[in-house]
């Protein structure tokens, strides 16, 4: 398992991951470009990847400029091992490296993500979108929850 920052060659292999999902699909694939991953890679933030035998299994993207997580995704044949934990914790320790704004992300109600982001110390702050659940963390809890080990 190797983990290591995301590259626009990744882009390819990230959208086969991205649209793998069984959970918090794209209603349309289209919806997000491989345009629109590389403004987020090289302009708005940056991304890291899961390389497991020379293919991608997860990635995950920090938007600096919009304050929030843009994509945390797991090939569905990779979950439970530890995979999006440790992409969550090393997006976080970037984030809150580069600034003590509060970071935000939404998911879908009565998903594994939405069970993920609770058990992981996120706040829940309201509705986002079409009926997404909104969440925040703050850098006082993401370095508390590290000290404590419960994050």
């Amino acid at each position: 398992m190797l983990f290591r920052e995301a590259s626009i060659n990744d882009i390819k292999e990230i959208q086969v991951v991205r649209n793998s999902v069984k959970e918090n699909m794209l209603s349309n694939p289209n919806l997000v470009t491989d345009k629109d991953c590389e403004e987020y890679l090289t302009k708005r933030g940056k991304g890291w990847v899961c390389e497991i035998d020379g293919k991608i299994a997860g990635f995950a993207i920090a938007d600096l400029q919009g304050k929030n997580i843009w994509a945390l995704f797991l090939k569905p044949e990779f979950e439970k091992q530890g995979i999006g934990k440790k992409l969550h914790a090393i997006m976080l320790d970037w984030y809150f490296s580069q600034t003590k704004e509060s970071v935000w992300l939404s998911t879908a109600p009565g998903t594994r993500a939405e069970t993920f982001y609770r058990k992981s110390g996120w706040k829940e702050t309201g509705i986002h979108g079409k009926n997404e659940i909104k969440f925040e963390m703050t850098k006082e809890k993401w370095e508390e929850g590290k000290a404590n080990k419960t994050i």
